[in-house]
């Protein structure tokens, strides 16, 4: 059977005289004056089919603060499921049975079963209690994120106008394909040159100069794209339609980031 809580603490759970410690050891204390958080948590476990007889599972108390550990160290179950074991002040925080080490197994299984509502619902009781001692108003937000690597460039306005151009290009080129008869040029090179001298010119005077010409250059190829848009003959068909399709999606993005630019 699941307890809601620890029947009883033991006496050397005492928190490290380290920031961390004293800072857990606060949040134990709003714990405890805030247990009404727990009963969330606890119907959280029982819908996961926990049977009310058999074997003892972690108590309620001890996933909720193991998940706030998790959370609030930035931890992977594995990590969380050894500092439980090594650490004096995460055993006390997490008020865990005398002589029990979860493994990262339990960890995850119980942990998971907490809802987001319920995560929720903790947030704005938290907040409650922040208004309700001035020490937050809640009404700015922070938000941290996380950076992973991806083979995506950083979206600078001189990279954006770049990928505009090639983009146009692509399509003035399928245009022709398909049976336009406009003059274009291609200016891909040129464009890829101002935007390689954007990249590596130091000052915003000299950076202004080349950031003019890539514009002109975005607006021009922009201009042949309408062209060949009003000149594209009815006979080309699916694909005729097709490429208007492309060209609707692609107009507003490449008329924003010359706004943006500009």
């Amino acid at each position: 059977m699941r307890q809601e809580s620890t029947v009883q603490s033991r006496i050397f759970d005492l928190f490290a005289g380290h920031e961390i410690g004293r800072e857990l050891k606060a949040m134990s204390q709003w714990l405890d004056e805030h247990g009404e958080v727990l009963s969330r948590v606890t119907e959280d476990l029982r819908r996961q089919g926990v049977k009310e007889t058999g074997r003892e599972g972690l108590p309620a108390e001890a996933v909720l603060r193991c998940a706030l550990l998790k959370q609030h160290r930035q931890l992977s179950y594995q990590e969380l499921a050894f500092h439980l074991e090594d650490s004096a002040s995460f055993r006390a925080f997490a008020r865990l049975p005398w002589g029990w080490s979860p493994k990262k197994s339990v960890l995850h299984k119980t942990i998971s079963a907490i809802r987001a509502q319920t995560f929720e619902e903790i947030n704005r009781v938290l907040l409650a209690s922040a208004r309700q001692e001035k020490l937050e108003s809640g009404k700015v937000v922070r938000v941290d994120s996380t950076v992973t690597a991806a083979p995506i460039h950083e979206p600078s306005d001189s990279s954006l106008l770049w990928d505009a151009v090639r983009v146009m290009v692509r399509l003035l080129q399928q245009a022709d394909a398909l049976g336009s008869a406009i003059p274009w040029h291609d200016h891909c090179r040129a464009a890829k040159k101002r935007s390689r001298a954007i990249e590596y010119t130091r000052g915003r005077p000299k950076r202004v100069k080349h950031y003019r010409e890539l514009l002109k250059i975005t607006r021009t190829t922009l201009s042949y794209l309408q062209q060949a848009s009003e000149q594209l003959p009815l006979t080309a068909g699916p694909a005729g339609e097709l490429w208007q399709t492309q060209l609707r999606h692609y107009k507003p993005l490449i008329e924003r980031i010359i706004a943006q630019t500009e």
